[in-house]
């Protein structure tokens, strides 16, 4: 404390004060400056949420703390330099730089404050794919703090020139040793950009013991969410190399089912099989322009089989089980309703009618004795 006391002694002698009135008036300014950004930003936040747009909200939010940062930073910016240049221990040039570097920073603040708040929004909104708002938003961020980067080093007198080349054989060291993390962002990015699934999306592989629903695709990893509620992370660069299912963007489900009559119900087939037919044709759940066959196909051991093969209009396999439950009872309904019955596993066993051959008991050789002889 005392070192600081003979500085300033030592550097203050025949020192104006004007500097602390300027201060004193920057203050003041500010105090104003903040109350009246304040008032203006409220009444406009106000506005912002009587409408039926979301824009101008995030474009407020976006703005809120930048704006306030500046105003703090700013005077405290000027006073710091007010001071230095009293005491003549600084150029002028240093405050001219930070000021510069401050703008830009609070610049990029509120695109990146726009960028999260833009993408905050379209996520909830189910017109956009959340894989792609959720990959544009990661490709801006990165942008952003890049270009930040560039700027900050070339106002600090730093060769650009000089970083780029240092960076591209960094780069090159980095990315060999560090090749798996690479191969998963690189994976992430074809996922993003090729879309073979989404976020809700249910997947599965037949390569890998894969299957359930995708909740967050990040840059190095997938995670899917199994069927018993069991989470699964995957690496992105797995889905490079292995093969995809999406049943999610199935246009229609299929119901393919085959049934067998007895044999004594061979008579009725042909009509079974046409009111099947014609049940299905009229069926709303059915869908009319995907194929739809009902054919008496194949003579069993035990039954006579016929099939249905037809298309569901949902998607949802709720809702599908509910629709191939209905097509099933119906069916069982018309042949019921033909006095025709489904077949089992049976077996016939043919009985010969004719008793077989009795053999004489008696040697023909020997006359036969009396049994009641004594």
């Amino acid at each position: 404390m005392d070192n600081f006391l003979i500085w300033w002694h030592q550097s203050s002698k025949g020192l104006s004060l004007i500097w602390a009135e300027h201060i004193a008036f920057l203050l003041v300014g500010t105090a104003f400056i903040w109350f009246f950004w304040h008032l203006i930003f409220n009444r406009l936040f106000s506005i912002s949420e009587k409408t039926h747009l979301t824009w101008d909200s995030i474009f407020l939010e976006s703005i809120k703390s930048p704006i306030n940062t500046l105003l703090l930073l700013g005077p405290s910016l000027y006073i710091i330099d007010s001071i230095l240049k009293a005491t003549e221990t600084l150029d002028n040039d240093w405050f001219t730089i930070s000021l510069r570097i401050l703008f830009f920073i609070i610049f990029l603040w509120i695109l990146f404050r726009l960028v999260n708040g833009t993408e905050a929004c379209l996520m909830e909104s189910t017109k956009h794919d959340q894989t792609t708002v959720s990959a544009i938003g990661h490709v801006l961020r990165l942008l952003l703090a890049f270009i930040g980067t560039l700027f900050a080093l070339h106002e600090l007198g730093i060769s650009l020139t000089g970083v780029l080349t240092v960076g591209g054989v960094g780069g090159l060291i980095i990315g060999l040793a560090a090749k798996d993390l690479l191969s998963n962002f690189f994976g992430g990015l074809m996922i993003y950009f090729d879309r073979p699934f989404s976020v809700g999306d249910w997947i599965s592989s037949p390569d890998r013991s894969i299957q359930g629903t995708v909740e967050r695709i990040g840059l190095r990893m997938t995670m899917i969410r199994k069927f018993d509620s069991s989470p699964l992370y995957v690496p992105n660069s797995v889905f490079s190399s292995i093969v995809v299912e999406n049943p999610s963007r199935m246009r229609h489900r299929r119901i393919f089912e085959t049934f067998g009559l007895r044999y004594k119900d061979a008579e009725k087939i042909d009509i079974i099989v046409s009111k099947v037919k014609y049940m299905l044709e009229n069926h709303p759940d059915i869908d009319q322009r995907s194929s739809l066959m009902v054919n008496f196909d194949s003579v069993a051991s035990s039954s006579l089989n016929f099939f249905i093969y037809t298309f569901t209009k949902t998607v949802n396999w709720s809702k599908y089980n509910d629709v191939k439950q209905d097509v099933m009872l119906k069916v069982i309904a018309i042949v019921h309703g033909e006095d025709a019955d489904f077949a089992f596993p049976t077996r016939t066993i043919d009985f010969d009618s004719e008793p077989p051959p009795q053999e004489d008991i008696t040697s023909n050789n020997e006359p036969a004795q009396d049994i009641n002889k004594n």
